[in-house]
């Protein structure tokens, strides 16, 4: 059940110590406050969500649409428009604003240390790359004949009927760039003055990289 979600930026990866001075490899997540513009319900748009900003752009940058959207709710424009789906949504309000800080409806952080989490964001495009970098393909024989062939994925055509390509067949192409979840990681340290999560392990996309972040849906808390 998703019941807590932020948007936040890739700093970067650094490493802290524990309380038995292990290192501890840590993803570092800037999450600026959110402002709610837009609350979806099920009885009016089909699903459960909230439509959020961060940052602060001046109207006349955005598309007259995007400004009136805005203007409407009531809420100062930001970089950029997310929705975060959710199973209630019934505890917020539009122009509530949402940060690492922020109490659940228990009164606890919205995330705290120890908690479980999941983490979407868009993996580093890679570029054009070949079938065993890009699908693990074991390759052709590096004997017996085999002359130039050692890395090409092998036969991918079909016969004379239907005498195509199937669609989906695993073959060379552009590598990354691919919206990615990776579950339950950890959250190691929630630094509430300085708006940072502290994220034990590593997380999809490059420095910079937009990432949403929200309370694990399979064996965490």
């Amino acid at each position: 059940m998703t019941n807590k979600a932020v948007v936040g930026r890739k700093v970067g990866m650094t490493q802290i110590w524990d309380d038995e001075n292990r290192i501890v490899p840590v993803t570092v997540l800037s999450v600026a406050p959110l402002r709610v513009v837009q609350i979806k319900r099920p009885d009016t748009d089909g699903y459960s969500a909230l439509q959020v900003t961060f940052g602060e752009v001046k109207a006349t940058k955005l598309s007259q649409p995007e400004a009136g959207h805005f203007d409407k709710a009531g809420v100062a424009p930001g970089e950029k428009l997310l929705e975060l789906r959710m199973d209630d949504v019934s505890s917020y309000e539009v122009g509530q604003e949402i940060s690492v800080g922020s109490s659940d409806d228990e009164g606890e952080n919205l995330f705290a240390d120890g908690d479980k989490i999941d983490v979407t964001a868009v993996s580093r495009g890679k570029g054009f790359a070949g079938a065993m970098k890009r699908h693990n393909f074991k390759g052709q024989r590096a004997s017996h004949g085999a002359h130039k062939v050692h890395r090409k994925p092998g036969a991918v055509g079909q016969c004379a009927t239907p005498g195509r390509i199937f669609k989906g067949k695993k073959m060379p192409g552009r590598m990354g760039g691919e919206k990615v979840t990776t579950l339950n990681l950890e959250v190691v340290k929630t630094d509430t003055e300085r708006d940072l999560l502290l994220v034990r392990g590593a997380i999809p996309g490059p420095k910079g990289g937009t990432v949403v972040v929200r309370n694990a849906i399979k064996g965490g808390s």
